[in-house]
């Protein structure tokens, strides 16, 4: 018989029990955490009080019959079906341990860090945004995605989207015409990108000019993209990635002072205002010219705010708008100098030669977007996702093409070109929906992360010109469309012509309205983190109608596209990979452009052709070394497009031509040891026309595109707060033509480096000086694709301090 003695209180087992409850479910964890509370309570009372009362009464001592214990059963063994059941609970309480670890969130010691990158090696990101369809991190990614932090950004002074293209290898720029935008064009893998720009993961179609200050990182997404990002991307995606409000309180602010009277202030400030309620804030004012170029101007100012509204833990709020204003004289650069196959530049023309007049051109790029995010966890597995985005945004310009040179008198001095008018006002409106519901659950050891959603969105353009181009004080030398004829190409004489000119909109403008849907499904298989299946398909409508005056034409296209990939592990930190994609370029669908041949669908005179069809597959491996800060990358890639369009022999756009790139794909990023970080690439490409309606053209590579490019950007921290770097750009040629290199002109290969020292200051100011193209070496970004082009002439050499405050 056990005895138990008054004044040793010992709790029942009925509390006993409650009070050792553990709750698992976090959303019952505040009830049952308040049940706990109150017994443990309950228990501590009556054991002081009980103390209490022996130790004033004498009373005499109570025997009590304890109840006799029964013997328990032998516990049996567990089933094999058990055993496998408790380990799968353990290894998925492992991976959601780990997948908590990994998930972004800014780094402890840095309130304004990239929550996406590595903390400890910032050039290192380890997951992409990209809309949340890249579930694992970039290891465990079968493609090849090059992402470029803040950081990266800063240290290459890469202030616009223009100048990430222009130092990243991979990409080349595009040449704006007469039917497409002088605005942003990139080339990614050999391929027009210019209308697969995406913000936080939708569509900007607006081809503008882009500036950084409200930029977190910028993914460019490499290979066929349409299961991921829908129409177009034959050769990639670029995805700008903005600054979202965090939970920690910061306030920056960086002056620039350059040469070229380049003036630069950004400030970027977040305030926690109460635990479920945070804003961001940001602006931006420059004042510069243009190095190497007489007379160019590139003025910009913009704001950012951004909120974040979390009442719960499974609910969130977050919303941003973004403004952007540029403006300044265009340049479109130089002429071409045919006898010598390069631009005149090169045969003695100074480099800083503009041809514009100042008295009448302009350009102005502004942009409005704002977007709303809404995320609801209903259980720790399923996360729905909404965002809806409205965007306004125009390019204008006036600017001066000089073209057609007549270089056959033997004294150069007497070479002329005509200076030819090129004007445009485009207006871009968007309202664009996704909804995402993302699934996390496990078959068996193997873990499964799907995405399924869909997509909305209408785009309406407008494209108008100018009239009234022409001085009327100077009279005749002006052709009715504003151009000048037989004018010096060494000192064009025409530069300060008077006005007054009376530039108006022409008549009705060129309209065209997009309704695009689209239905995804996407699936990641992750099993023990060793084999990883990759896949997705989706369907796109995309509906397309022009109209100019009384005239209009539509398309009306559906199409379907997927991707496949596989990812070995044979250790945690590399990875093994293949990977198929597809995508379709549906007629119409360069929305910036006027004409067939530059890819849009005009509404006069239009035959309707099929959709381009593009296949790549891909080959790789990724590797984490260095502590898994330095992320160093490899990949083999072959892709080919069918059905492609040209215009054939008699001026007629036709489709039916083909051509394949393929090439190798090198990049690394991150950090060599705790003071040496690196960022860059290396690409080899080859391109050939397979198929071609035009006998000479099969063979050819393709034009506009720079087949072999080379990027690498590092930085060294010294004792004291000290850090050193540099970066080196190489390019190999690039040639001119339409479809293939057919023209015969091109704009020669260059070396480009720059230089950085900065210093620490304190814990809150650091100081920078950065030197740009050191050896003010004369190169081209451009070329326009007609046998005699006007080519763009890249900055010269500049200096810069830059001055950062962090509080």
């Amino acid at each position: 018989m056990g005895r138990g003695v008054m004044g040793q209180v010992v709790a029942p087992k009925s509390l006993r029990a409650v009070a050792a409850f553990n709750p698992v479910d976090e959303k019952s964890a505040g009830v049952s955490g308040k049940k706990v509370s109150a017994v443990a309570s309950l228990i501590a009372v009556a054991s002081v009080s009980s103390g209490a009362e022996a130790q004033q009464s004498n009373l005499p001592p109570v025997t009590v019959d304890a109840p006799v214990q029964r013997p328990r059963p032998t516990a049996s063994k567990p089933t094999a079906d058990q055993v496998r059941a408790r380990n799968a609970l353990r290894r998925a309480a492992q991976r959601q341990q780990a997948a908590q670890q990994a998930a972004p969130a800014t780094p402890s010691g840095a309130p304004d860090g990239n929550p996406y990158a590595d903390p400890a090696a910032p050039y290192k990101i380890d997951r992409v945004q990209a809309s949340g369809k890249f579930p694992e991190p970039l290891l465990n990614t079968p493609k090849t995605i090059t992402v470029l932090s803040k950081e990266v950004l800063d240290d290459k002074n890469a202030t616009s989207l223009r100048e990430v293209g222009r130092s990243t290898a991979g990409v080349t720029l595009g040449s704006g015409e007469g039917g497409n935008a002088f605005g942003d064009r990139f080339f990614i893998r050999g391929f027009d990108a210019r209308n697969d720009v995406f913000i936080d993961g939708i569509r900007d179609p607006a081809v503008s000019i882009r500036e950084n200050f409200f930029t977190e990182q910028l993914e460019i997404l490499r290979g066929p993209a349409s299961s991921y990002a829908g129409r177009g991307t034959a050769g990639g995606a670029i995805n700008i990635v903005t600054k979202q409000a965090t939970d920690r309180n910061f306030q920056n602010a960086e002056t620039t002072f350059g040469t070229d009277m380049t003036k630069r202030v950004t400030i970027d400030v977040n305030q926690v205002i109460d635990p479920t309620f945070s804003v961001r804030v940001g602006g931006l004012f420059q004042d510069a010219n243009v190095a190497g170029r007489n007379y160019v101007t590139d003025n910009r100012w913009g704001t950012f705010i951004s909120t974040k509204y979390a009442p719960t833990n499974d609910f969130k709020i977050t919303t941003n708008y973004v403004h952007t204003d540029l403006s300044g004289y265009p340049d479109f650069g130089v002429p071409y100098y045919k006898q010598g196959n390069a631009p005149a530049t090169e045969a003695g023309i100074p480099r800083g030669t503009w041809y514009g007049l100042l008295n009448r051109d302009f350009q102005t790029a502004r942009q409005d977007f704002g977007t709303l995010t809404a995320e609801y966890k209903p259980t720790n597995n399923i996360t729905l996702t909404s965002r809806t985005r409205m965007e306004q945004s125009t390019l204008e310009y006036i600017g001066t093409l000089p073209q057609s040179p007549i270089t056959t008198d033997p004294d150069p001095t007497k070479w002329t070109i005509t200076a030819s008018a090129q004007s445009r006002n485009q207006w871009v409106d968007v309202i664009a929906n996704q909804e995402d519901a993302t699934f996390k659950f496990n078959t068996g050891s193997v873990k499964h992360t799907a995405v399924t959603g869909l997509e909305v969105s209408n785009e309406r353009i407008g494209i108008g010109r100018y009239n009234g181009l022409a001085s009327e004080v100077f009279g005749s030398g002006f052709s009715s469309s504003g151009a000048l004829t037989l004018q010096n190409m060494y000192s064009p004489g025409y530069t300060y012509t008077p006005g007054p000119f009376n530039p108006v909109l022409t008549g009705d403008p060129t309209r065209y309205n997009v309704d695009s849907g689209a239905v995804y499904v996407m699936d990641t298989a992750n099993w023990e983190d060793t084999i990883i299946l990759n896949g997705g398909v989706r369907w796109d409508s995309y509906k397309l109608n022009s109209s100019i005056a009384a005239a209009s034409s539509s398309v009306d296209s559906d199409f379907v596209n997927y991707n496949a990939g596989i990812v070995y592990k044979p250790v945690s930190i590399g990875s093994l990979y293949a990977a198929y994609a597809t995508s379709t370029n549906p007629f119409g669908s360069e929305l910036d452009a006027t004409g067939t041949d530059y890819g849009s669908s005009p509404p006069t005179g239009t035959t309707i052709l099929g959709p381009e069809k593009n296949k790549a597959a891909e080959v790789g491996t990724k590797w984490e070394l260095f502590d898994r800060h330095l992320l160093v990358s490899g990949a083999l890639f072959h892709t080919t497009k069918d059905n492609a369009r040209e215009t054939n022999a008699a001026g007629q756009l036709t489709s039916g031509a083909a051509y394949r790139i393929q090439g190798i794909d090198i990049e690394a990023s991150g950090k060599l040891t705790d003071r040496w970080s690196i960022f860059g690439g290396i690409v080899l490409m080859d391109s050939k026309v397979t198929k071609s309606n035009i006998a000479s053209n099969v063979g050819l590579q393709l034009a506009n595109v720079a087949h072999q490019s080379f990027s690498l950007l590092t930085k060294y921290k010294f004792d004291g707060d000290w850090e050193l770097g540099g970066q080196a750009v190489f390019r190999s040629k690039v040639y001119g033509g339409t479809f293939g290199a057919n023209t015969g002109t091109l704009i020669p290969s260059y070396w480009r480096f720059d230089a950085f020292v900065e210093k620490k200051i304190d814990k809150n100011w650091t100081m920078k000086f950065y030197a740009q193209n050191l050896t003010n070496k004369l190169y081209y970004d451009t070329l326009y694709r007609s046998a005699t082009p006007f080519v763009a002439v890249a900055p010269g050499r500049a200096f810069y301090i830059v001055t950062t405050a962090k509080f």
